[in-house]
């Protein structure tokens, strides 16, 4: 450590001008990253839909339909002409109509009155064409656009390539709304936390280079998801501010008994440890997500992870180096402290420890079980409502229905077992209709008799492909019956097949996801209680510290179900970790101060010491930290990260209250020293 504090504090220009040069490197390199907006693709690749998917794309090509398109005012002659046009796009790799059902000489020779009436509504209806669409992965955004640019602004278009279309042309813009609203009010709190009008920008710029470098670097990850774009950012800026706060402030005392240059390295030696111990605990937060089988979760893990460290290796060499070149402009920009003393406050919160206490004992029980009975969101259903391609699917549903298509693979060979198959896939109570090629062209009708473009709808090499149109929801108790119903009855007439469709998809992510909450949060704890435990070497101090933060954790959780809300998946896998690992901090700081005062003062006196002089502290943590989960959640057009950012908003205020107000009264409880 000590050639590390001489390498930096000798060479500081070289120091500053290298993490400069990163910075803006990493920069150019942050638009060069790949962004994925679709959330399937984070399945295991052993998930059955997944599995499906693949199938499917090599047995009948990449033309899963994932948009919609209503075409209003319009003959069958017409629409055909634009399917042509559609087609031709970039980035669409299949358009799929009625003349794909039934044939196109069919469909332009034969009266619509003489063809099956309830295939025909499915595709057009009064007057109105409805078509599907394959749009390439990443490809969603220019496609729409370059669609509506065709067929007018006012036609609709709908569907999982509309819904992503709308978020990546969010993305780029949610992550500089929320630091417009972050950065502002993070100066205000730290104004008047120091003593310098400088130092909240020297902190910021630290934090902003960490950013920077962690962001840059995503390209050798190959791509990232939306929700670690958008997310990770403020996260990082949020929980690593404190690492460059702790330095500078004991460089500031230091600084009352050595020069500049001593004192720096001093304290950078002296707070190497501190701050790595802190850093490890999100660290270890964090790295319990790489312990979710959904991709998301080592996706943004990883991401989470990466930033800490930047963020820690930033503020240990860039900012002493930095500190040292302008430390006589902190000097000329000192100002009085604005804090007031909290020797009052701490005074009376403890006369109250034990109310807050029992309060606490009070909420834990029913606040675990109501967390676990929280209902769960897996789809996009909440993103979409309010956004363009939400009306849009509203329109398309007042003339068409809902939509919501399952595709079933089966092997293919025995025409007998698909009649049987698809008269009993009929009978399912939410399946409207079963197109596949004996329902639709006839079992008794050889495919060599049939027109290519038909046979190819619904044969490939070695599978058969049913086409499932239900009236259910997307996802919920009746569309997760249906959709076993059908892995049910598939099963009855075939030892293997496919199932894949919105509905599938989240069928299998709901059964992921229950079993990686679990696996999360108890991977959480246990790197958190081990951590503790090395730190205190102490058994009980670890259970307790766990204890106040989890069941501010709980409490958090418990708020929708108590609301009657449903909560993303997304958010409640992560901020049970998220949480944890950065809240865990303000438990650690109290609990070392009071054991320090401990030392030559009595319980009360130690603890209305360690409150007075810690408070502060902690809420300028809380304070930044529960602004980024505010500012996520007031300016995301996107209601999964909104949803996550008043998770940590609110979950950083409930953990900090628990600190303050509860964790005194059982430090002092538990405490077997004697007085």
């Amino acid at each position: 450590m000590n050639k590390l504090t001489v390498l930096v504090t000798t060479h500081k220009r070289i120091v500053v001008s290298l993490f400069v040069l990163m910075a803006l490197a990493s920069t150019l390199l942050i638009g060069l990253t790949e962004v994925n907006y679709d959330m399937v693709q984070y399945l295991p690749q052993d998930a059955p839909s997944t599995q499906a998917i693949a199938i499917m794309e090599e047995e009948f090509g990449n033309n899963n339909p994932n948009a919609r398109i209503m075409l209003e005012g319009i003959t069958i002659q017409e629409t055909l002409a634009i399917k042509q046009q559609i087609a031709a796009l970039p980035g669409v790799y299949a358009v799929t109509w009625l003349d794909d059902v039934i044939g196109e000489a069919n469909l332009t020779s034969v009266p619509l009155e003489y063809l099956d009436p309830a295939l025909i509504e499915n595709y057009y209806k009064d007057g109105a064409a409805l078509l599907s669409i394959s749009i390439a992965n990443g490809e969603e955004s220019t496609t729409i656009h370059a669609l509506r640019a065709i067929l007018g602004e006012q036609t609709p278009i709908a569907g999982s390539a509309a819904n992503a279309a709308g978020t990546q042309d969010l993305a780029v813009s949610e992550v500089i709304n929320a630091m417009a609203i972050l950065l502002p009010i993070i100066l205000i709190i730290l104004i008047i936390s120091t003593t310098s009008w400088l130092e909240p920008l020297l902190f910021l710029i630290t934090i902003g280079i960490a950013v920077l470098l962690n962001m840059g670097s995503n390209l050798f990850f190959g791509e990232i998801s939306f929700i670690t774009r958008t997310v990770s950012p403020v996260l990082q800026l949020a929980v690593s501010l404190d690492y460059a706060i702790f330095l500078l402030h004991r460089f500031t005392d230091l600084r009352q008994e050595h020069p500049p240059l001593k004192a720096m390295q001093i304290a950078m030696g002296q707070s190497f440890t501190t701050v790595a111990a802190s850093a490890a605990t999100t660290v270890l937060g964090f790295t319990a997500l790489l312990f979710m089988r959904f991709g998301i979760g080592s996706d943004l893990g990883l991401n989470l992870v990466k930033g800490v460290i930047l963020s820690f290796l930033t503020v240990m060499v860039f900012l002493p180096a930095l500190t040292l070149l302008i430390y006589p402009l902190l000097d000329k920009t000192k100002h009085r402290s604005f804090i007031p003393s909290f020797r009052g406050l701490s005074k009376n919160l403890l006369k109250t420890r034990y109310v807050f206490l029992a309060l606490a004992l009070i909420l834990v029980v029913p606040s675990f079980l109501a967390q676990s009975q929280t209902s769960f969101q897996y789809g996009t259903g909440s993103v979409t409502e309010s956004s363009r391609a939400g009306q849009d699917a509203m329109r398309i549903e007042e003339r068409f229905g809902h939509e919501n298509i399952l595709v079933l693979l089966v092997p293919k060979g025995n025409t007998g077992n698909e009649m049987a198959l698809s008269a009993a896939l009929q009978n399912i109570a939410r399946v409207k209709q079963v197109v596949s090629y004996v329902s639709a062209v006839g079992a008794e009708i050889p495919t060599s008799y049939a027109p290519a473009s038909v046979v190819d709808q619904f044969y490939s090499e070695h599978y058969a492909r049913f086409l499932l149109y239900t009236s259910m929801a997307d996802e919920g108790e009746e569309a997760f019956a249906t959709v076993a119903q059908v892995h049910s009855t598939a099963a009855a007439y075939y030892p293997t097949y496919s199932l894949t469709g919105t509905s599938a998809t989240l069928y299998d992510m709901k059964i992921v996801v229950e079993n990686d909450t679990t696996k999360v949060n108890m991977a959480a704890i246990l790197g958190i209680f081990l951590v503790l435990l090395l730190t205190f070497r102490s058994g009980r101090l670890p259970i307790i510290l766990v204890f106040v933060i989890e069941t501010a954790i709980w409490i958090n959780l418990a708020i929708p179900y108590f609301s009657g809300q449903s909560l993303s998946f997304i958010g409640y896998l992560i901020i049970s970790t998220v949480q944890l690992g950065a809240t865990v901090d303000y438990a650690i700081l109290l609990t070392h101060n009071y054991r320090e005062a401990r030392l030559s003062l009595p319980r009360l006196a130690a603890m209305e010491q360690t409150l007075a002089d810690n408070i502060i502290s902690i809420f300028v943590s809380a304070g930044i930290l529960a602004t980024a989960g505010y500012a996520l959640a007031i300016t995301s057009g996107n209601p999964m990260v909104s949803e996550l950012g008043t998770l940590l908003g609110r979950g950083t205020l409930l953990s900090f209250v628990m600190v303050i107000l509860v964790l005194p009264a059982l430090l002092m409880m538990f405490d077997s020293k004697k007085e």
